[in-house]
């Protein structure tokens, strides 16, 4: 009998998942539990096995491609009653926006791309749009094009084994004369489009996420950044100290966990920094965990797993989480429950971290924390005195719609405090 396999819930809150890759393809045989298909929600890729032993008969879903919960990836052909229904499934066709034309009959021509006729008699091929779209920008006839795809449908890949159409030159035709005017030499006409594009890369996958993610939050909250300097002279000191022993246990000790150590205790100073914001209904969630994000670069993007009940570990617990969430961020490994979850967030490149920047809130987070680089440069100091200090910038940005100004102020004191004195975190250390 045929199984319809439709996407399934694979988390609270999670209504869609983009398809990142298959891994079987149609005609395959697959296992039950063995991976079938990998799917992004939420910046988590997550790889769901095969339900049941079978045949691949049709994949429905193309890489790319967003499928609704519920919505149909693939038919399997299983052994069983033929007449019993599939599992979950609500009929045997295809929601509308998962649908694509069926299989046509083989055309004279072997190498010829799939195509099917429109009401107007117009042809139509298998492509998605953002392929149909490239291959406008391209100058490329989908009729010149043999789809590789499922039923013959035309992937991207396909793109770059068709000749471009451009307008034919128009080579200037002498007079019917004795005597002909020399030939006027013609002038070079502008570049195509598209002829100094190096690359096209389509937004896919944890950039397309990302690029959804800032621009909801650009257009949602009303950001403002608060920046203080901080002298971290003594923090340099200390962090040196307690290395020497963190790093025994095979830990790395940078300065970000002393500043997730000052962070909350600034949240527990100002909890309604340790918030987010439901727009449904216009209420400010504070939250009394202090859950903080660190955003962590990629190969694939910014991704921000979460260092939960910050309060209730010590600097070196916080130092190895850290560590081992950026290792599983740079694997692909993360979990939806490791990127879920934050009340605020912690954004730093380290020695790059420039003098300032205007972070984009992690939405609906209220806040979020810029960490920049440390520079060693002469203050002058309360007691007439100018020497050297090191000297870092924190940025920080807010929600305007619920956090006024002073509240910024107010909260990054009481970070600065702690960065300045770091013999306070002791207090904090569990």
């Amino acid at each position: 009998m045929q199984y319809e396999f439709r996407l399934p819930d694979v988390g609270e809150g999670v209504a869609e998942g983009e398809v990142v890759r298959w891994f079987v393809h149609e005609g395959d045989t697959v296992q039950e539990d063995a991976p079938l298909v990998s799917v992004l929600t939420d910046k988590a890729n997550v790889e769901i096995p095969s339900p049941k032993t079978g045949k691949v008969v049709r994949i429905y879903a193309q890489e790319g491609e967003k499928v609704k919960v519920g919505g149909v990836l693939v038919t399997l052909e299983v052994a069983g009653d033929a007449t019993a229904p599939a599992s979950g499934a609500v009929s045997a066709t295809p929601p509308a926006a998962l649908t694509t034309p069926p299989p046509l009959p083989p055309s004279p021509s072997a190498s010829a791309p799939a195509t099917s006729v429109g009401p107007s008699g117009s042809a139509r091929y298998l492509a998605a749009p953002y392929v149909r779209r490239m291959a406008a920008e391209r100058g490329i006839d989908l009729a010149t094009v043999s789809g590789s795809g499922p039923s013959g449908r035309i992937l991207e890949s396909d793109l770059t084994r068709a000749p471009a159409v451009r307008p034919a030159a128009v080579t200037p035709v002498p007079a019917a004369t004795a005597v002909a005017p020399p030939a006027e030499k013609p002038r070079a006409g502008p570049p195509p489009p598209d002829a100094d594009i190096l690359e096209r890369i389509p937004l896919r996958g944890i950039r397309r996420v990302i690029a959804e993610h800032m621009t909801e939050s650009t257009h949602k909250a009303a950001h403002y950044t608060y920046v203080e300097e901080v002298d971290v002279s003594e923090l340099i000191q200390l962090r040196d100290r307690m290395a020497k022993h963190v790093e025994k246990k095979g830990v790395r000790l940078s300065y970000l966990p002393f500043v997730v150590k000052g962070v909350v205790a600034g949240l527990r100073a100002y909890p309604r920094v340790n918030a987010r914001f439901d727009d449904e209904r216009q209420e400010l969630e504070v939250h009394k965990s202090y859950n903080i994000g660190i955003a962590t670069a990629a190969p694939e993007g910014l991704l921000v797993p979460v260092i939960h009940h910050a309060d209730q570990k010590s600097v070196t617990d916080i130092a190895r989480e850290i560590q081992e969430l950026a290792d599983k961020g740079r694997e692909g490994k993360l979990t939806r429950e490791e990127m879920s979850g934050g009340t605020f967030t912690i954004t730093s490149l380290g020695a790059l971290g420039g003098v300032l920047a205007t972070p984009i809130l992690n939405y609906p987070e209220v806040a979020i924390l810029g960490v920049h680089r440390i520079t060693r440069r002469p203050v002058y100091r309360a007691d007439g005195t100018i020497g050297p200090a090191d000297l870092m910038n924190l940025s920080l940005s807010l929600d305007h719609r619920v956090l006024d100004g002073i509240i910024g102020a107010q909260f990054i004191a009481v970070v600065k405090s702690y960065l300045e004195d770091p013999h306070q975190l002791f207090a904090e250390l569990k």
